[in-house]
């Protein structure tokens, strides 16, 4: 995947040969012709596509998966890194024990690289000796030397992610605030999650691409786990596909910085205590998360308005826009979400971060593919989208449509009382359930298909015309046979005759007379 990206990077950014290409990186002229044309072809066919975005959606964000995904490989015979994360972490704990022995003055108890060599050998790791003098001679007995810095129009854009203690709905919280700072010129855009999940990486990255207007040619990452997947070889880190990805598809190159060196990037990792107490130092309490949220951008952009003495009397946002000619043209928005592949349940839920969401019955015990974004979750079968759910950030909760259960219901009317999908049904429906329901689960169940095949709305409003004759009247049938005869709602409404619902209904309260049943309030013609 770094390879494709590296030689789509040089051709179209650097506007290098494909003779140059396959110098540099000694790579077959065959596959870089084949990435390019590849590339090329998909992207033409997005410019098509932009033209109606809303309407091309679905087929838009295939395209961006087919753009972005990697290419397969046979690495059956490839040779395994021997310096690999666990050996890494070993050599690092050994080198903290030295470090606690100085510290004590045991200056003559510390190891040397030969005793931690022979230590690793001891614990099975096979490695080499000078492996081990390498990675700590590297990373270990280097003095720091820090290198001013100095960036270009359009350049570099530093990432990062800090904490903001607020208090939510009354409830101390401890959100995870992301942030993304212009190296030139210091402008900042930020968000608030409820974690670092990796839907949350990709949507601050897409949210601040169309908050800018552009994408910088350079992101700046240390070396937090949604951008670097491992370590290999001498310091050097390989990059999550979900990075890869969405660089290959915006045409942004990435960087790391070293361990443990935040001054690399060091206009975000001051951004993080300035923008964090910019904007909550005085107004922590908010209702909701996006409340917090809206409060942020308003303070944001007030940041980034005000002029600066060090930018020679200009604003952030002055700067940003001398860096827009500079900047790669936007996209249509990557898809942000996490995908996962999940089994559905005895329960008919699936399972996600601890909370369970409710499927369509009929799929019990089959797999289903998930998308999870920040703040919904989709879940589809066999292509098909069958449901979609509000996230839920709390534990243990259960997101319930009770639609998904009406076929068990049905053969199990007596489950309704104590479900947990009645619970959650909306007020008016919890309502009517209580008033009119209570004893007949099964005809409620049969109104809940009803509301599904036509509305809410035309539902109450036929409870309450029935009501007003004498509450007994509210059935499941007598709602049915008001509601179907009904006004067409594609007439218009001087036009509707209302005389076939007013027969109706007094054919109902004909009905009612002739049985005895006493009105509790009378109808009006």
């Amino acid at each position: 995947m770094d390879q494709k990206a590296e030689i789509l990077m040089r051709y179209f950014r650097e506007n290098k040969s494909q003779r140059e290409i396959s110098r540099e990186l000694k790579i077959s002229r065959d596959t870089i012709s084949k990435y390019i044309k590849e590339f090329e072809s998909k992207n033409e066919r997005l410019t098509d596509l932009e033209k109606d975005e809303e309407r091309n959606r679905n087929e838009i964000l295939l395209l961006i998966e087919e753009m972005s995904s990697k290419p397969r490989y046979d690495t059956s015979s490839r040779n395994k890194t021997k310096l690999t994360d666990d050996v890494i972490s070993k050599i690092n704990e050994l080198l903290d024990l030295n470090e606690k022995n100085r510290l004590l003055g045991r200056s003559k108890q510390l190891m040397k690289k030969i005793d931690i060599h022979e230590k690793l050998v001891e614990l099975g790791f096979d490695i080499s000796y000078p492996t081990v003098c390498n990675y700590i001679r590297e990373n270990h007995e280097k003095k720091e030397a820090f290198i001013r810095q100095e960036y270009n129009l359009g350049e570099t854009l530093e990432f990062d992610w800090g904490e903001a203690k607020l208090t939510i709905g009354g409830k101390p919280t401890t959100l995870q605030m992301g942030l993304l700072t212009t190296a030139q010129g210091s402008h900042h855009y930020a968000r608030l999650y409820q974690n670092q999940k990796m839907e949350n990486f990709l949507d601050i990255h897409v949210q601040a691409f169309k908050s800018i207007g552009g994408i910088h040619r350079e992101l700046v990452y240390d070396n937090l786990k949604q951008a670097v997947r491992k370590f290999v070889g001498r310091n050097e880190k390989e990059a999550t596909e979900d990075l890869i990805k969405m660089s290959l598809y915006y045409g942004f190159r990435y960087r790391f910085c070293n361990i443990a060196s935040g001054n690399e990037k060091g206009h975000v990792e001051r951004g993080i205590e300035f923008v964090r107490r910019k904007a909550f130092s005085s107004k922590t309490d908010f209702d909701t998360v996006e409340e917090a949220n809206a409060h942020l951008q308003d303070k944001l952009l007030e940041l980034n308005s005000k002029k600066r003495n060090w930018l020679q009397n200009q604003s952030p946002l002055d700067i940003l826009k001398q860096e827009m000619p500079y900047l790669i043209p936007l996209k249509p928005s990557y898809d942000t979400s996490r995908r996962i592949e999940a089994r559905v349940n005895k329960y008919s839920v699936i399972n996600i971060d601890q909370n369970k969401y409710s499927v369509p019955d009929y799929l019990v015990g089959k797999f289903v593919n998930v998308k999870i974004y920040p703040d919904t979750i989709e879940i589809y079968y066999k292509d098909s989208k069958i449901a979609e759910h509000d996230r839920s950030y709390l534990v243990h909760n259960w997101s319930i449509d009770i639609n998904h259960f009406v076929n068990t219901l049905k053969k199990k009317p007596g489950a309704l009382h104590s479900s947990v999908g009645r619970h959650q049904l909306s007020p008016e429906l919890q309502e009517t359930y209580q008033e009119y329901y209570t004893n007949n689960p099964k005809e409620f169940i049969e109104l809940l298909e009803l509301i599904k095949e036509k509305d809410l709305e035309s539902v109450l409003k036929a409870i309450d015309e029935l009501k007003k004759i004498k509450k007994e009247l509210v059935t499941t049938d007598n709602i049915k046979n008001i509601i179907f005869k009904l006004p067409r709602d594609d007439e218009s409404p001087g036009t509707k005759d209302i005389s076939i619902q007013n027969a109706s209904l007094k054919q109902i309260a004909t009905l009612n007379e002739l049985f005895n049943l006493k009105s509790a309030g009378g109808y009006e013609n």
